[in-house]
Formats: C-alpha cells, sequence, structure tokens
C-alpha cells in the first residue's frame, strides 16, 4: 500500500517494480499472464534510471509533509515565554506528589522563582529562599503564578 507521505510503495522504492502477492502468481490473473520477460526488461532499465528521482520526489514529499505536521502542532500549542524573576507554580507529578495524598491533593504548588532560562522551553527553579532545584524544568510544565 502506497505511504501517504512518501507517495510509493516501499517494495517500489527499493526494487522498482509493483509487487505481486503469491495469491495472483498461483492463479492465473491476466496482469501475471502477460509479462514478457525480454518486452518487460525495457522498462525496468528505464524505471532503475528514474529511480534516483523518484527516491529525491519521495523525499521532498516527506519533507513536506513533516513540515505541515509541525506547523498544525505548532499552532496548537500553547507556548509560555518566562523570564529570569518571574514567579511559577509547578505542576505535581506522581514524583513530586506528597504520599497518601489521594486525588483530592493539589495539582500545582509552589510559587516558584525562575532562576535561570536553560534553552528552549526549560527552566532552573528555585524556591523563596533561594534552594535551587538540581533539574531543568520544562515550560509546559509550569504557570505563571500571577
Amino acid at each position: 500500500m502506497a505511504k501517504s507521505s512518501v507517495g510509493e510503495t516501499p517494495f517500489f522504492l527499493v526494487y522498482v517494480a509493483e509487487t505481486l502477492i503469491p495469491v495472483e502468481v498461483g492463479e492465473p490473473i491476466l496482469r501475471y499472464i502477460q509479462v514478457n520477460e525480454e518486452a518487460n526488461n525495457e522498462p525496468v532499465l528505464v524505471n532503475l534510471e528514474l529511480l534516483d528521482e523518484c527516491r529525491d520526489l519521495a523525499h521532498i514529499r516527506m519533507a513536506a509533509q513533516k513540515q505541515r505536521i509541525e506547523r498544525y502542532n505548532n499552532q496548537i500549542a500553547n507556548l509560555r515565554y518566562f523570564k529570569v524573576g518571574d514567579l511559577v507554580l509547578r505542576k505535581v507529578t506522581q514524583n513530586t506528589r506528597e504520599l497518601n495524598v489521594g486525588k483530592l491533593g493539589p495539582t500545582w504548588e509552589g510559587p516558584y522563582r525562575i532562576s535561570t532560562v536553560t534553552g528552549k522551553g526549560s527552566c532552573e527553579l528555585e524556591n523563596r529562599d533561594g534552594e535551587k532545584f538540581p533539574s531543568n524544568w520544562n515550560v509546559a510544565h509550569l504557570k505563571s503564578y500571577y
């Protein structure tokens, strides 16, 4: 079956030929009966010459689909930009949840201050006493305190 991202079947991109399932080979099907070895070799050689172009077109289609997916995901993403010194609340995860709190426990904890922005979408936190947390935090797990 042809992939939507590439437009061709993986078998075609490797062998430059259409696949025949075993049922088509065993049963007398018109597509299998009309094959002539000598007449078939010339189109196969032409297809082999065009194989690099076919693979390049498939690569371009695949890259275009990845760009469409990235553009769609960026539209629905809730991007947050925090600066050093902003107060934020941190989402409580199973790792940071207190024992025996249950489902009625708090979902956010804090407030924490952003001490450094370490990269795109991550930062380091410190509490009000200035004690820093050892790991980077993804901004998806943070929300503004105000």
